[in-house]
């Protein structure tokens, strides 16, 4: 008894504490900078699978699973299927695949900490960190970075099993893991501890250190695991919060799904433990560690646990849209003079190739509202009255509001690590925005001042003349179209259609301003001034379409870029 409550008391805690929050942070900085890397290796595969997507909830699924699994957070990929909806790429069940296919990916944590590759902790740090100096191409530096943050992973994995090895023979800390074998203390605690780090990775790190240790058992492990599956809901609450009616419903089918797998299975936590060493065993994994095993077949029985529950209620996702739906009632629209953004959200800015999809998807609705207006344009200016007049250019407002939304957006995103290829898609977007931005003011300051100028006129425009500048307006809009095509699909060939538009509408040009010449001397009067009014609408029309050339040359400025590299 004497020698046991000496080993009680010779802990030296704080040692212990300094140890496992060093290791927890080595660790969670690796799984960090681990995700930094994967996201910009691949960042293309993320935006080639989303753009992908349909609504057949397997394929949804799978591509939650990959795309968690590369960004380690499923209220990001929960964000994202936000703005499916939203865009009206899917429909609330239809994203309920994508969102348990999250759960799967974020078990991939799991596995790659279980692996008994501590020792190699130190040598992948030593070879990352070397590659990483050495090397100069982008691509084996983000390999050189994964490599690092591998071993980071191992490193703090390794501190935080040396830090509690001491508490193998603490009686009080023995007994207080004993009580996690009650499957409600378990959850409670796994749910709390995750609720407040924000991590089930750091979560489930903790546990396989303390299995690995032989201090928690198996079927505590699993308890522990089911709570931090309900835990890790709790970021994408708060991410909820202020947003949408639809983004609130994607978080709580989140939480229907975590917490209805949770009750299906906290009756067969046995039977879920027979299936996971059963499942170890089957790999090969030997029997001659038993706490090394312990690890292993808790990452395993994490896995089959998400698995299970995906291939159970993948079939009642529409009750389960359904459930959302009624239990988070549709908001009441604020009133508001300016467009707000609907697809920027800034938990996407960690992850640059989504944020700058994402950018690109208001840049194709800005586009679409610049068109609105030239289209407008075309009748106003010419035979507009002052209250439509005035309506036209309320419009540049809320282009202006959604320039500023989408500039302040691309300037955080700018502040991330960038690849090359992102890098020039935010040089891009930028020129889009500001050319799309004057598109508007050009509107506002010379089509809508000329329309005032030409109400307070005795003289109107003749009907041949209105048919001919509402023909050169409108002419400008495919230009518009293709400008906002090209920057959508980086489309070389596309950008070069508007430089080739430039023989055509010069032709037109030409054709209408002999008109006005003509008219110009066969009448008196005010003509001068209508003549004048008549010309500004011509040069603001070549105006718009040089300014569609400025995108077509930014598209092709990405293009030149990017084969230099």
């Amino acid at each position: 008894m004497n020698d046991l409550a000496s080993q009680q008391t010779s802990i030296d805690w704080i040692a212990l504490v300094i140890g496992v929050m060093g290791g927890l942070s080595l660790f969670l900085y690796g799984l960090f900078i681990l995700a930094e890397s994967l996201k910009r290796a691949a960042g293309s595969a993320m935006k080639r699978i989303l753009s992908r997507l349909t609504s057949n909830r397997f394929k949804g699924a799978a591509a939650g699973a990959f795309i968690t699994a590369v960004i380690q957070s499923s209220s990001v990929t929960t964000v994202l299927v936000v703005g499916f909806i939203s865009a009206g790429l899917m429909t609330l069940s239809e994203s309920v695949g994508v969102i348990m296919g999250a759960n799967i990916g974020s078990t991939v944590t799991a596995q790659i900490i279980a692996f008994k590759v501590t020792k190699l902790a130190t040598a992948l740090i030593g070879i990352g960190g070397l590659w990483f100096v050495f090397t100069k191409k982008q691509q084996f530096k983000d390999v050189a970075i994964m490599t690092l943050g591998i071993g980071l992973v191992f490193f703090g994995m390794t501190m935080m099993s040396d830090s509690t090895y001491p508490l193998r023979s603490f009686e009080p800390f023995i007994a207080l893991m004993s009580k996690m074998e009650s499957p409600l203390a378990g959850i409670l605690v796994g749910a709390l501890f995750t609720a407040v780090v924000q991590s089930s990775a750091a979560t489930m790190g903790i546990v396989i250190v303390l299995s690995s240790q032989g201090l928690v058992t198996l079927e505590a492990g699993i308890a522990l695991a089911f709570g931090a599956n309900i835990g890790t809901c709790v970021t994408a609450l708060l991410a909820g919060i202020g947003k949408p009616a639809q983004a609130v419903r994607a978080a709580v089918i989140h939480v229907l799904f975590n917490v209805i797998g949770v009750l299906l299975w906290v009756g067969f936590i046995p039977e879920l433990v027979q299936m996971s060493e059963w499942l170890s065993h089957s790999l090969g994994q030997s029997a001659t560690d038993q706490h090394v095993n312990i690890a292993r077949d808790l990452a395993n029985a994490h896995t089959l646990f998400n698995v299970a529950n995906t291939v159970i209620l993948i079939g009642f996702a529409t009750p389960l849209a359904r459930l959302a739906t009624w239990l988070v009632k549709d908001r009441p629209e604020k009133g508001h003079l300016a467009l707000e953004a609907q697809y920027l959200d800034d938990i996407l800015i960690e992850t640059p190739s989504l944020a700058l999809d994402r950018a690109r998807l208001e840049l194709i609705r800005m586009g679409d509202r610049i068109v609105e207006m030239i289209r407008k344009a075309a009748d106003i200016t010419l035979m507009g009255n002052e209250f439509e007049l005035e309506q036209l250019q309320e419009l540049d407002d809320e282009i202006d509001s959604l320039f500023e939304q989408i500039a302040r957006y691309l300037g955080k995103v700018s502040s991330q690590s960038l690849g090359r290829e992102e890098a020039s898609d935010l040089k891009l977007y930028l020129n889009t925005a500001n050319v799309l931005e004057n598109m508007g003011d050009l509107i506002e300051s010379r089509f809508v001042h000329a329309g005032f100028e030409r109400s307070k006129l005795h003289e109107e425009f003749s009907a041949e003349t209105r048919l001919l500048m509402k023909d050169l307006i409108l002419s400008v809009i495919p230009s518009v179209e293709w400008a906002i095509e090209a920057m959508d699909t980086k489309s070389v060939d596309k950008a070069n259609q508007i430089r080739n538009e430039k023989g055509k509408l010069t032709i037109n040009i030409t054709h209408l301003q002999a008109h006005l010449a003509v008219r110009l001397s066969l009448s008196s009067g005010e003509r001068a001034r209508v003549f004048g009014l008549e010309s500004e609408i011509v040069e603001s029309s070549r105006r718009l379409y040089d300014l569609s050339k400025r995108i077509a040359r930014s598209v092709l400025d990405r293009a030149e870029e990017l084969e230099r590299d």
